[in-house]
């Protein structure tokens, strides 16, 4: 359709875009590897076809996450598929955000991963996997050397960049330590020319006000969802 914006199929911009590289496809349907992200992708009104690709691509009996979209579209889940798991978000976007470098934040690395893994698994931001760091730009702050707080950087279509895994140890909540770093990520993303816009869970609603706070504001609502591929799907 032509009134369609990038961010109504970010991962398909991004895997189609900026993130080409990481791209496996089979026909109508897209990847990332799946230790970088485990989102998959189709066009934006997929067909039979394009839904049979995501199951060679995929496998059978394999759960993949999709957005509502896809389900939402004119055939919805083709006869067989299931939803496994599904949740109502919001997506937000960065057009009056006035981002601030911050030199407390820190550049990650790979060698940080096993920390991030570690603060990600007691935090539960959302998805991260050991290299979801090579989507972007991820910046920490430490106390005492241990890591304690981060963001960064994940989808990116063309133009855009979604800031992500914005999460704080619990000890050290209330210090405004995640707001500091969506705005330095927001700064690196602006000095490119590009717009920062964000997910969050609907239900999220503290969040949800920190970001409108910092000036994000609401631009459309969306449902994550996970799938299964049916178990006897051809593949061949």
């Amino acid at each position: 359709m032509s009134d369609r914006h990038l961010l109504d199929n970010p991962a398909w911009a991004s895997l189609t875009g900026p993130h080409a590289r990481f791209a496996e496809r089979c026909g109508g349907a897209l990847r990332y590897p799946d230790d970088v992200s485990p989102f998959f992708a189709l066009p934006d009104e997929p067909g039979p076809a394009d839904w049979n690709d995501l199951a060679k691509l995929a496998g059978p009996g394999a759960t993949v996450a999709v957005t509502g979209d896809a389900i939402a579209a004119p055939d919805g889940l083709p006869d067989g598929w299931e939803v496994v798991a599904h949740g109502e978000g919001v997506q937000l976007v960065g057009d009056d955000v006035v981002p601030a470098p911050d030199d407390e934040a820190v550049r990650l690395r790979a060698a940080d991963v096993p920390e991030m893994l570690d603060l990600v698994a007691r935090t539960q931001p959302g998805p991260f996997r050991p290299r979801t760091i090579e989507m972007g730009t991820y910046l920490g702050i430490r106390r005492g050397g241990a890591l304690v707080a981060m963001a960064g950087e994940r989808l990116h279509p063309p133009g855009w960049t979604e800031i992500s895994a914005v999460c704080t140890d619990p000890a050290f909540r209330r210090q405004g330590l995640a707001s500091r770093l969506v705005l330095a990520v927001a700064a690196g993303i602006r000095a490119r020319g590009e717009t920062p816009f964000l997910h969050a869970a609907a239900s999220n609603v503290s969040a949800i006000r920190v970001y409108e706070a910092l000036g994000f504001r609401l631009r459309r609502r969306t449902t994550f969802a996970t799938v299964r591929v049916p178990a006897d799907m051809p593949v061949a």
